[in-house]
């Protein structure tokens, strides 16, 4: 059974990967926290569809082949989630997918189901303050390139970058779907990590507990604080530790992934009309959510 990590993009994916990978694999090195967090790779990915298909083994997506991958990554999510689950263990993977159903050909296609997921990490953020690192991580050149990607609800990643595709469709839609997934249900709101951590990580290793065998300790809880803080994540890709960075569309060069942290702040950050707008767009999930 899948037990996913699941976010939209830019949301805390890789921050709460560092923590849950110290827990699940009690690893406290400072050093090797994201080395551990690897253990958690990226579903969809090629490695679960190269044998499924031709298509997939393409190292470069002509144009014309891109909506044929997409709809055969579609049609393939559920024999590709039955191969791994053939190990009969709690396989844990993160994800940008949202939790979807698509026809295609008059059938029927969902990203995953109760037969193959025994439950979800769902990380949420203030989509205001989702704006500036879409941008940063992306190379959009304005707030409104930023805007129209969190409201696209045909937005899909990965074709781009010769990669297995993600649908994310929009931030809201995004949002909605995983937390309509019907058990084991588990929120984690960014901002509450960086208020509480302590509070989240204990949260966190109570899911946990339902499905492993794990144990930490309060000097184990402050450890992955330490570990799992920007300062020293920025510091191990500075080291060159880190090797999931975006690179540039303007100048080719790598871009920080660890961008701003705490200083990403949509109040000193975004336009005025930027965050009306998107306070406009997904009133009701962000009222749900407490961010208004």
């Amino acid at each position: 059974m899948i037990l996913w990590l699941a976010s939209y993009p830019k949301s805390g994916n890789t921050w709460v990967r560092t923590i849950l990978a110290q827990i699940l694999y009690s690893n406290f090195d400072s050093e090797k926290v994201i080395e551990t967090s690897k253990k958690i790779r990226l579903y969809p990915s090629k490695k679960d569809f190269l044998e499924l298909d031709e298509d997939f083994k393409l190292s470069i997506y002509p144009p014309e082949k891109k909506k044929v991958i997409l709809d055969k990554t579609i049609s393939n999510w559920d024999i590709s989630q039955n191969k791994i689950n053939l190990n009969n263990e709690i396989n844990i993977f993160k994800t940008h997918n949202m939790l979807c159903k698509i026809p295609l050909k008059d059938k029927e296609y969902a990203f995953t189901n109760i037969k193959n997921t025994i439950g979800v990490i769902h990380v949420v953020r203030d989509p205001r303050n989702v704006i500036t690192s879409l941008i940063n991580h992306f190379s959009f050149e304005s707030e409104e390139q930023a805007i129209n990607f969190l409201t696209n609800e045909n937005q899909t990643i990965g074709l781009e970058e010769n990669s297995i595709p993600q649908i994310l469709s929009s931030w809201s839609n995004h949002f909605m779907s995983w937390k309509k997934f019907p058990k084991n249900n588990h929120l984690i709101r960014y901002e509450d990590l960086i208020q509480n951590p302590k509070i989240e990580i204990e949260r966190l290793f109570e899911f946990l507990k339902n499905f492993f065998k794990v144990t930490i300790t309060k000097d184990d809880i402050n450890k992955i604080i330490l570990n799992s803080s920007f300062e020293n994540l920025k510091k191990l890709e500075t080291k060159g530790l880190f090797d999931e960075n975006a690179i540039s569309k303007k100048t080719g060069n790598i871009k920080n992934f660890f961008n701003l942290g705490k200083e990403n702040n949509w109040k000193k950050l975004v336009q005025t009309k930027t965050s009306d707008q998107i306070e406009k767009y997904f009133q009701n999930e962000m009222k749900v959510l407490g961010y208004i």
